[in-house]
């Protein structure tokens, strides 16, 4: 870009945001220094990132995953490339939407003010909603050759005849990464917001961003922590996960906690909670107007919840049955220690939800009843849907992680949530980018981000078996999975099920869910929440958002033909998990105490292990 043409754009830019009499004036020798200060702090961020690969203490494994981006799009390019007729439409077709798109901006040049643009973003896609990159000649031309270009990428991928589903799944999605960090609305100079920023500031906004990404860096030990939240007034124990509550029982995995009463009488059977090992349980109890465990606790449950420790390398062996058998098994030995009770309802979260349906196929079989219902929230207990995340499943990419986990004996928290951040990264990677490090403005506080930055490590051994016999193998649902020398077999678990999914949850799709409630052997309510993995879950009635939809029709039907058939009801699920639940065990008892004398309390809710940071 020319000086002159660069001027011409800062211009149109001040006309169209500002008016003249109250338009900040730029200043040189600010600027300068504002860049000089911006340069010194992304030396310190660069610095950052090398002290602990310099000392040793971090080694990049990039070469796993780029290996395994190279193999993928080197599949799709032999069909182009091996055959020139194919090859040369290919590119004639690029060529042509090339030439249109410059005819189309050489006419809005010579004046045309009805000239069309070529490609327009999707209605929804927020990076683009500033007026400029539609007022702006420079700005559309930009993005309509972007959108042009990702198109093109992306229809490589989606023409490639040939492919196995796992190879197309995979380039899809590598094409999506790759063209949402090549986005103009990333870079400096490309971004309107982000260059008027840098003009009204006089380059302040950089300073600030530069700064935040070099405390980034070092908060994340030489790798990026991407501050999705102000951390401000959001401490666990304190302004979150407050509910009040006991520990009443610790071992190497998990603490039990025992939260106290909040009505005279409570139902007898109490409500055992397994939350996922990825991330920590208070995501059920955030800020107490939306916490699901204070709730259930107000409605008259006497609510048990396990805090899975943040595992380090020396509990790098405990393996899932070592998780169950610490886990819930011995939950429910304590809690009949605690109430006197030898049976509970019982409630699983994601991962969470898996190991507890394992837990519920090993008692049957053992045949031990020790349950009165199950719930699960978002949790698969077959795979075949299981969405997004098969990307990284396969033979080679599980070989090549075991390879690093048992190296350092865990999974490092950092690495999960990277993964689950990149299935949004246009949401949870590039708009923080953007936000923090190109405009330098801080993220305001909230609960829920910031549990989700709050990272945990996995066990080597753990994982490695639910990435096999879950995701690869999909052990669980066929009969073939194996614990502590027992075969399980779902259809024996004759407990009522009521089986949670949310309609835009990429982790557990709904389709997957439902197509999980056939393999129990009892009867399943299956419901349908509004929202995605979290938020369909964590919705309060008292928030009146979001719906969901119920129908007892679920054998053998898809999702679509589900939804046909299904009932709408506005707001949260919880109170109809609620009557579900006392339709099941409608006794109650006068409210009990936390904890006895058998399970003394240990320490105040939430306990020490939630803590603990990755």
């Amino acid at each position: 870009m020319t000086p002159t043409k660069r001027r011409d754009i800062v211009h149109q830019m001040s006309n169209v945001t500002t008016e003249p009499e109250t338009a900040p004036k730029f200043n040189a020798e600010a600027f300068a220094m504002n860049i000089a200060r911006a340069m010194e702090s992304s030396g310190q961020a660069l610095a950052a990132y090398l002290k602990p690969r310099q000392s040793g203490e971090l080694r990049d494994k990039t070469p796993n995953e780029l290996g395994e981006v190279i193999k993928t799009f080197s599949v799709v390019a032999e069909y182009w490339l091996s055959d020139k007729e194919r090859a040369s439409e290919l590119q004639m077709k690029l060529g042509k939407d090339y030439l249109d798109l410059w005819g189309a901006a050489a006419r809005r040049m010579a004046g045309e003010a009805d000239a069309k643009p070529t490609i327009e973003p999707a209605p929804r896609d927020k990076r683009f909603q500033d007026p400029e990159w539609k007022s702006n000649q420079f700005f559309d031309f930009i993005l309509q050759l972007y959108l042009l270009t990702s198109k093109w990428a992306q229809e490589l991928v989606r023409n490639a005849d040939g492919l196995d589903p796992h190879t197309r799944k995979k380039a899809e999605f590598y094409v999506q990464q790759i063209t949402n960090a090549l986005a103009p609305s990333n870079f400096i100079l490309t971004n309107p917001e982000v260059l008027r920023a840098t003009v009204d500031s006089n380059g302040d906004n950089l300073v600030r961003g530069m700064k935040m990404l070099a405390e980034d860096i070092e908060a994340g030990h030489g790798t990026l922590r991407i501050r999705q939240s102000d951390p401000t007034n959001l401490e666990v124990g304190v302004n979150m996960a407050t509910t009040l509550g006991k520990v009443i029982f610790q071992n190497d995995l998990m603490q039990l906690i025992q939260y106290s009463p909040a009505t005279e009488t409570v139902l007898r059977t109490p409500l055992l909670i397994v939350p996922p090992w990825i991330n920590k349980f208070y995501i059920l109890d955030l800020r107490p107007e939306k916490s699901y465990i204070k709730w259930c606790v107000d409605q008259g449950i006497t609510v048990f919840v396990i805090s899975w420790v943040n595992p380090d390398k020396e509990l790098g062996k405990k393996t899932w049955a070592d998780y169950m058998t610490e886990g819930p098994l011995t939950a429910m030995d304590v809690i009949e220690k605690a109430t006197g009770e030898m049976k509970v309802h019982t409630a699983g979260y994601c991962v969470g939800g898996t190991l507890l349906a394992s837990t519920l196929a090993y008692l049957a079989e053992k045949r031990r009843q020790r349950v009165t219902s199950a719930t699960f929230f978002a949790a698969q207990v077959d795979f075949t849907h299981a969405g997004d995340l098969l990307v990284f499943v396969d033979e080679d990419q599980i070989s090549a992680l075991e390879r690093d986990m048992y190296e350092s004996g865990v999974l490092d928290g950092g690495k999960m949530a990277m993964a689950f951040n990149m299935l949004r990264s246009n949401d949870l990677i590039w708009s923080y980018v953007v936000n923090n490090y190109l405009k330098g403005q801080s993220p305001s506080a909230f609960d829920l981000l910031h549990w989700n930055s709050d990272a945990t490590r996995m066990p080597a051994s753990n994982h490695s078996y639910y990435l096999r016999n879950c995701y690869l193998e999909n052990r669980l649902s066929t009969g073939t999975m194996v614990l502590d020398n027992t075969l399980l077999d779902l259809s024996k678990v004759k407990v009522p099920v009521y089986n949670l999914a949310a309609r835009e949850d990429h982790i557990a799709p709904a389709e997957s869910v439902l197509y999980g409630s056939q393999f129990f052997g009892g009867p399943v309510r299956y419901v349908l929440a509004g929202s995605g993995h979290i938020a369909g879950v964590v919705n309060p009635p008292a928030s009146n958002k979001y719906q969901y939809w119920t129908n007892d029709n679920i054998k053998d039907v898809k999702l679509a033909d589900w939804l046909k058939g299904a009932e709408e009801h506005k707001g949260s699920w919880w109170p109809d998990w609620r009557e579900w639940l006392a339709s099941h065990d409608p006794e109650t008892v006068p409210a009990r105490d936390v904890g006895s004398v058998a399970t003394p309390p240990l320490e105040d809710a939430p306990g020490s292990y939630v803590r603990v940071r990755a």
